[in-house]
């Protein structure tokens, strides 16, 4: 099944949004706060500050916009929060990461449905796992993983999509790891892998061009390859991965076991690039929100994506810039993506349950 079409036909339908649905003026004279689903300093929490510097200006009555972060529970924390106690009356965003993965893997665990929230924006990307060099017997190109020993995996949560792609991609290669998990955010997990005490993870594009790309230029880290895009069909290249010398998993594998990868951890993988590749990052309101609030912030944060001011700050900050995804049906698609066949959900909540043994 195909998600999302196409960047464009998702942003058409807001170049044809009326003067009255822009909500002249709604936003002025008050504070829109972007709460932020993990702690300061992380690769989410850096966007969303990139994002907060320059959307008002896209917004009706130029409001002040505030960060706010709630972390915790590997994400969970914060997206439930912004729809069971946030206000809603547009005046709430949330920023966040791997909450649609956190809702198809346990959906129980929200308290108001997850598909029942306003969907303003979506980021696709992918992850790079990159791994120390030093990791016995070396590993100083992408095809020695195979050969590595005493793996140690630093991860969020066991249900947490980046620790999920790290463990299937592992379990799928056959490379022994020990898997370390309850670092908050990326942050602290970066202070691991410079220690020592993991030594394999996986982040974002701009968290590794901003955080680990000097690791990797000064012969610390070694990246293995990057979680390609895959929309249910095909494969895709993300845009921050373009121009990259990193292999996408399923070249790696084949190149290491000389066949395409299958079977159930396959299955499950594709199915974590799909609902979380697609929806890497995104940018939602509580249930109910105003439809005004809705369609400008939707506007807003389109206009980013051709604002050079925008650009050049999100490049400076992170070394490349999200690209934001939005249209009047974006609320629909989503909800469309966060279903999964049940057998292969309760595959994956039995690969999480395994990790917390």
């Amino acid at each position: 099944m195909r998600i999302f079409a196409s960047v464009a036909s998702l942003a058409l339908g807001c170049a044809g949004l009326s003067p009255a649905a822009l909500a002249q003026g709604y936003f002025a004279g008050k504070q829109v706060s972007i709460l932020v689903n993990y702690d300061a300093g992380g690769p989410t929490d850096i966007e969303a500050r990139v994002l907060q510097r320059h959307l008002a200006k896209h917004l009706p009555g130029n409001p002040d916009l505030v960060v706010r972060n709630m972390g915790g529970a590997a994400g969970l924390v914060g997206a439930k929060y912004l729809g069971e106690v946030a206000s809603r009356d547009g005046l709430t965003m949330g920023y966040l990461t791997a909450a649609t993965q956190r809702y198809v893997a346990n959906p129980e665990k929200f308290a108001v449905d997850f598909r029942s929230y306003e969907f303003i924006a979506i980021v696709p990307s992918g992850r790079i796992h990159f791994m120390r060099a030093d990791v016995k017997p070396g590993v100083a190109e992408p095809a020695d993983i195979v050969k590595a020993r005493d793996i140690v995996v630093g991860g969020l949560g066991p249900d947490a999509p980046k620790d999920m792609a790290m463990r299937l991609t592992l379990d799928m290669l056959g490379a022994p790891y020990k898997y370390v998990t309850g670092y908050n955010s990326s942050a602290q997990a970066q202070l691991a892998l410079e220690r020592g005490e993991v030594n394999y993870y996986a982040d974002s594009p701009p968290a590794y061009n901003s955080r680990f790309l000097p690791l990797v230029k000064s012969g610390v880290l070694t990246p293995v390859f990057y979680d390609p895009g895959f929309d249910g069909t095909a494969f895709s290249v993300p845009r921050q991965m373009k121009g990259l010398a990193i292999p996408p998993f399923q070249e790696l594998y084949q190149k290491a076991k000389g066949a395409m990868p299958s079977g159930q951890l396959w299955e499950a993988y594709k199915s974590l690039l799909t609902v979380n590749g697609a929806m890497y990052r995104l940018i939602a309101l509580p249930p109910g929100a105003p439809k005004a609030a809705v369609d400008a912030l939707r506007q807003a944060v389109l206009q980013l994506n051709d604002d050079r001011a925008y650009l050049d700050d999100a490049q400076k900050t992170m070394g490349d810039a999200p690209e934001y995804i939005s249209g009047p049906g974006l609320t629909e698609d989503v909800k469309k993506g966060l279903t999964i066949d049940p057998a292969l959900k309760t595959f994956m909540e039995e690969y999480v349950k395994r990790a917390e043994r």
